[in-house]
């Protein structure tokens, strides 16, 4: 089978890697086909939207999610390398306030699935990087949250020795104690 999935630590969450075809000329993947990912992860999903993000070295985005109209996430980067984390805001979940990370880049061809319910951010590790991810829900602004990047509840090793560029909302983001949760 040309992808292979991996549960993470946290199982909803998961690791697929692609096969990739190379030699001397460059290399060939499929980054998505809808029967192979169903077949290989068990999930029948839709994607409705497409985006990509261009951020310099030391920019920590998110960690963002929508409490209406949650968005599954497929997401990968096609330049540079980030430190990718999901973290588990379902309330009824045995892994609530959990979280995983790992290392997503363009040399490794690797995509993780976050699936509705959980916050997802990533800090870039290399001088720039390009994220690219499908969405199973469109953006709503009204119903986009910001759980707090740092918060000491959660605990999340970011692999950074400096403080990251945030953006505003990022930096004012909730703590998991306040934050607006999944039931």
């Amino acid at each position: 089978m040309p992808l292979t999935v991996t549960p993470t630590a946290i199982p909803d969450v998961l690791m697929l890697e692609p096969k990739v075809f190379g030699d001397a000329r460059g290399f060939f993947f499929e980054s998505f086909n809808a029967r192979e990912f169903a077949q290989a992860t068990g999930l029948d999903t839709q994607f409705v939207q497409d985006n990509h993000s261009k951020s310099a070295n030391g920019v920590l985005r998110g960690l963002h999610y929508q409490i209406h109209n949650p968005q599954g996430k497929l997401v990968r980067v096609v330049q540079g390398r980030v430190f990718d984390v999901a973290v588990d805001l379902r309330k009824s979940s045995a892994t609530f306030g959990r979280w995983v990370g790992m290392e997503l880049s363009a040399d490794n061809y690797r995509q993780v699935w976050v699936p509705p319910g959980f916050a997802h951010g990533f800090v870039v590790l290399s001088e720039s990087a390009e994220f690219l991810y499908k969405t199973t829900d469109y953006w709503y602004p009204e119903h986009e949250r910001t759980l707090l990047w740092n918060d000491p509840a959660i605990g999340i090793d970011w692999p950074i020795d400096f403080a990251p560029q945030l953006a505003a909302k990022d930096q004012t983001g909730k703590l998991l104690a306040q934050a607006d949760v999944f039931d």
